[in-house]
């Protein structure tokens, strides 16, 4: 089926999505496609689960807020959203929104960085999954403050850590599983090395995680080799693939980042469909809007021949079970 055959079915299955202006705009430029698309129809995007991408409320400046967001997904047939803050808590919004808005199926995660001080904080941790309405499906180790980042970035400050300088995962950050195992949500590794990812895996499934998600195994200093994947695979895990490379480099207003191909990023989807999801780590103000970024990934990867059982998979099913919308 050529490309636009599949979207003009889609349209028709689907129905018009009438966005905001602003929306329009940002699709238009995404990044590396070499002709401006279509973004109005909204087939391919019916039930959908994109569960890490940012929004305002934030300490960073974002293309959208998650109330406007949320309205945004329900018109386009998005089944499920959650959010992620590197700073502050999004669970306890999630709560507010889902009273504004009846049927959003929208949740939060948690981010242990220097907000909640200097080490995995277990209390924290603790209190984000006694949240009323249980809408805490995630804890993130360390992001934007982990010490692999701070040691990349050759910071004199030291990061939040995860192993021990014998290579030992932390007394904080076990307790931390723990947690996620009781609550039964994700347990993700957030900016930890791909070393460090895989000693996290390891103490992971001695814990009895259930919920296991190596963070963006695509994108920057976090990439793993198709090895390492396997690995963490075996070890349970599922492995999250962000969009967002696809888009970032030079000609972008984030080109200190080399940008993927889409071929890549089909390269590593296609490791292990079953066990691995894609989101969009979208957001960023500078960056398309996470509908329109989403809504190219899908289009990109059919054009790619990625076949559209994995695209559900990927998009659809894997996320949703994270989330624990599926038994």
């Amino acid at each position: 089926m050529s490309r636009r055959d599949f979207i003009r079915n889609s349209a028709l299955a689907g129905g018009s999505l009438f966005l905001s202006s602003a929306l329009v705009r940002a699709s238009d430029a995404v990044s590396g496609i070499g002709e401006k698309r279509d973004y109005s129809y909204v087939g391919m995007l019916k039930d959908v689960c994109d569960i890490h991408l940012h929004a305002m409320p934030d300490s960073r400046e974002r293309s959208v807020d998650e109330y406007g967001f949320m309205k945004d997904t329900m018109t386009a047939g998005y089944r499920a959203v959650m959010f992620k803050s590197n700073d502050f808590s999004c669970h306890d919004r999630a709560y507010v929104i889902r009273q504004a808005l009846p049927g959003a199926e929208c949740f939060g995660s948690f981010c242990m960085n220097k907000v909640h001080g200097d080490k995995v904080n277990v209390f924290a941790a603790k209190k984000a999954v006694e949240t009323s309405g249980g809408l805490c499906r995630c804890i993130w180790m360390p992001t934007l403050d982990a010490a692999y980042q701070y040691r990349h970035e050759r910071r004199k400050e030291a990061g939040i850590p995860v192993l021990d300088v014998y290579g030992k995962v932390l007394p904080e950050v076990v307790k931390v599983m723990e947690i996620c195992a009781e609550a039964d949500i994700i347990f993700a590794t957030g900016h930890s090395s791909p070393e460090e990812s895989l000693m996290l895996l390891r103490k992971a499934q001695e814990v009895g995680v259930k919920r296991v998600v190596v963070t963006h195994a695509n994108s920057s200093i976090w990439t793993m080799t198709p090895d390492q994947i396997k690995q963490c695979v075996d070890l349970g895990a599922y492995i999250e693939y962000c969009y967002l490379p696809c888009l970032w480099g030079e000609g972008t207003k984030m080109p200190q980042y080399q940008r993927q191909s889409i071929e890549e990023f089909a390269a590593f989807v296609r490791i292990a469909p079953s066990r691995s999801f894609i989101s969009t780590d979208l957001g960023q103000a500078v960056m398309p809007h996470p509908i329109a970024g989403m809504r190219d990934c899908i289009i990109n990867l059919q054009s790619v021949g990625v076949s559209q059982s994995d695209i559900d998979l990927l998009v659809r099913s894997n996320p949703a079970w994270l989330i624990g919308l599926d038994k």
